[in-house]
């Protein structure tokens, strides 16, 4: 054999007859498809409410250290950058929470054929986007 990636392929078939086997193709080789994009933006929204928790935390550890820390902790998440960060943090949080949804409903055995989880799929997308701008426009309203 001459390297590692060969070696890999090599196998045997049932009667002992050795074969090279073929190495599962990549993420170069597959089409994105609704069910992979989702669970890679799933694992992302996760580690995006990581980071808006810190944010939050540090807007609590403000809010008991005074007047003055609480001021510019504010200051900056109402400037663009803090907004910013705060409509992505709540981006991540409605998407989390809607897929988070869809996979209790595969947890109990349903929505596994493809039409379902096609449909499924999008209305995530649709149900976290209409959420995420709902809370924005009654936030914004409420001041």
């Amino acid at each position: 054999m001459r390297d590692v990636r060969e070696a890999l392929m090599a196998g045997r078939t049932s009667d002992g007859k050795p074969v090279l086997r073929p190495l599962s193709p990549h993420l170069q080789v597959y089409r994105p498809q609704i069910t992979s994009v989702l669970s890679i933006m799933h694992r992302g929204s996760g580690i995006w409410l990581g980071f808006g928790t810190i944010l939050l935390v540090w807007w609590l550890v403000a809010l008991a250290g005074g007047a003055g820390a609480f001021a510019a902790v504010q200051r900056f998440l109402g400037s663009w950058f803090g907004m910013l960060l705060l409509f992505l943090w709540t981006a991540a949080l409605m998407f989390h929470f809607s897929n988070g949804m869809r996979h209790l409903a595969w947890d109990a055995g349903a929505g596994f054929e493809k039409p379902t989880y096609h449909a499924s799929g999008w209305t995530v997308v649709a149900a976290a986007a209409l959420l995420t701008v709902l809370l924005w426009v009654i936030g914004l309203a409420l001041g």
